[in-house]
């Protein structure tokens, strides 16, 4: 596939996206929201994991406030191109790690934070920006967050717009792990590669059953466990865990 806004290749069952508008710190407009929706939901069966990053300085700054100028109507572009973007990432067949190189604003904030995995590196930020325009928060900003960090931090966040480091971030359970800037990348490919070398199935439905828990009671949450983890129980990677478990060798997972 040939991309315009952003950069996409597949390596030894890793998928990089990359937001490649350097110039403008990788903001949003129509065309790259597009292009993640389709890099996203065309992945080729090799890969087994996503890193979704930012060229430059940046992840990403946000909506680009350019893009249709005056005319944009922001209730049918969250709908229309947000709603599918942010879909794409969570509904990913494989499972979604955001490297956060540097500032997450506004709607790029939400972007990274709707990954399954968020890593960032020290230099980088997460600003819910929108209060500085006159908006709310959006992009699924006001749903993930609070759930994150609960009310008091989102609400603080999402008034004050003020930068959250990544350190702090980490320590509020917003992000998984925030690392030294020369330490990121290295980082960030083995984590890539232990995903893509996994039992991807056992992850989606790890993914399925977060999701799930915080309307479930107890009850409900049991069973939606018992349901998937019979799935898993009858999939190859299960054999191959207990053969290699059994056999007293690191396991060889395929993703079936």
């Amino acid at each position: 596939m040939s991309f315009q806004t952003i950069l996409f290749a597949v390596d030894d069952g890793v998928a990089t996206l990359t937001l490649n508008r350097p110039a403008v710190m990788n903001a949003l407009n129509s065309l790259m929201r597009a292009e993640i929706t389709q890099a996203l939901t065309t992945l080729d069966a090799s890969a087994r994991t996503v890193v979704m990053t930012g060229a430059g300085r940046a992840f990403c700054s946000g909506q680009d406030l350019t893009d249709a100028g005056a005319a944009l109507d922001l209730e049918s572009t969250l709908r229309d191109e947000y709603e599918p973007m942010l879909d794409a990432v969570t509904r990913c067949p494989v499972p979604v790690i955001a490297a956060v190189n540097g500032v997450a604003a506004g709607a790029g904030a939400n972007l990274a934070l709707a990954a399954d995995v968020v890593i960032a590196s020290e230099s980088a930020s997460f600003i819910q920006a929108f209060t500085r325009i006159g908006l709310i928060p959006d992009a699924g900003g006001t749903w993930i967050v609070p759930r994150a960090v609960g009310t008091a931090r989102a609400m603080g966040m999402m008034l004050f717009a003020e930068p959250v480091s990544a350190a702090q971030a980490a320590d509020w359970g917003l992000i998984w792990q925030a690392l030294p800037d020369d330490a990121f990348a290295a980082c960030v490919a083995a984590r890539a590669q232990a995903l893509a070398k996994g039992p991807t199935g056992a992850f989606l439905a790890i993914r399925e059953a977060l999701a799930a828990s915080s309307g479930n009671d107890m009850t409900a949450q049991l069973a939606l466990e018992a349901r998937l983890q019979g799935q898993a129980g009858r999939s190859a990677d299960f054999a191959e865990g207990v053969a290699a478990f059994l056999q007293k060798r690191p396991p060889v997972f395929t993703g079936r």
